[in-house]
């Protein structure tokens, strides 16, 4: 049985959520995917979550999106890559070691989020993709992924399932904060 998210023993991957990148995803789907990808920011923030980030060929594709750019935690680690999978990217799997569980969003879904998923589940680690925080360019090859991931074990969850996973109970000292980014 799954293991639910634990803010103690999780981390959270944004993966490629870059300029350029986005022109070619369905405004609606990005806007979503955006929104949610910064509450879950702001979440980890609140709970002390380790926050990684990569960024394919930023040269080409640009920086992270504006939008989330502020909410990324100074101590933040990232990685540039030209691999699809963030397992390629130099230093990420010494630095993604640190602890057990990966909680991912990003794009594009079917690409890089689906091969980084499988690669981290195959080394042993509790990986989560989180439906509503990630986007394709396609939504056949959008469900096609999470269908491939959901078989091959990884949990396909949402945004507020990770959240009131991290905080595991009402009595939270950041409680009132987390319930607030839901609005």
């Amino acid at each position: 049985m799954p293991q639910l998210c634990d803010a103690a023993r999780g981390q959270l991957l944004i993966l490629d959520i870059q300029e350029r990148l986005a022109g070619a995803m369905p405004a609606d789907g990005m806007a979503t995917m955006t929104r949610n990808s910064g509450r879950l920011l702001e979440a980890a923030a609140l709970l002390e979550v380790p926050v990684l980030r990569s960024e394919q060929y930023p040269r080409g594709l640009g920086p992270t999106v504006a939008a989330l750019r502020d909410l990324l935690p100074p101590a933040m680690q990232g990685f540039e890559k030209t691999s699809f999978s963030c397992c390629g990217a130099d230093g990420f799997n010494a630095a993604i070691a640190a602890r057990e569980q990966v909680v991912i969003c990003g794009m594009e879904t079917h690409v890089c989020v689906l091969q980084t998923a499988l690669e981290l589940l195959a080394q042993g680690r509790d990986v989560y993709v989180v439906e509503d925080a990630v986007v394709s360019r396609t939504e056949a090859n959008q469900r096609n992924a999470l269908e491939r991931m959901r078989q091959a074990g990884v949990v396909i969850t949402n945004y507020e399932s990770v959240l009131f996973e991290w905080l595991r109970n009402a009595r939270h000292e950041h409680f009132k904060a987390v319930s607030a980014l839901l609005k």
